[in-house]
């Protein structure tokens, strides 16, 4: 499994539209062959960012996935620079141990 992590900072008035944007599109990612699942955790704590987990059977199906035109039609209606506190962070996992 590969699994990657995007952290995003998003300002607290900015919150609902942020987590509406991924409500719309529910399902969609759901198409894309090696897709396994996704979680978006919104932050408890004052000052933590979203992340954003997608879960890939495999790196080339997450490869795939953001070369593809539903990656460019789920981005192309970005929120605007102030609905974020920072720059997002994307991390990229492999698992190797899972119970």
């Amino acid at each position: 499994m590969y699994i990657v992590a995007n952290r995003i900072p998003v300002a607290v008035d900015w919150q609902d539209e942020f987590e509406n944007r991924f409500r719309q599109r529910v399902g969609q990612i759901n198409l894309q062959a090696g897709f396994v699942s996704m979680q978006i955790l919104k932050p408890v704590s004052e000052g933590a960012p979203y992340v954003v987990f997608t879960t890939w059977q495999d790196e080339a199906a997450f490869e795939a996935w953001i070369h593809s035109e539903d990656f460019k039609l789920s981005h192309q209606n970005p929120l605007p620079k102030e609905a974020f506190t920072g720059r997002p962070m994307i991390e990229k996992h492999q698992v190797v141990i899972s119970t």
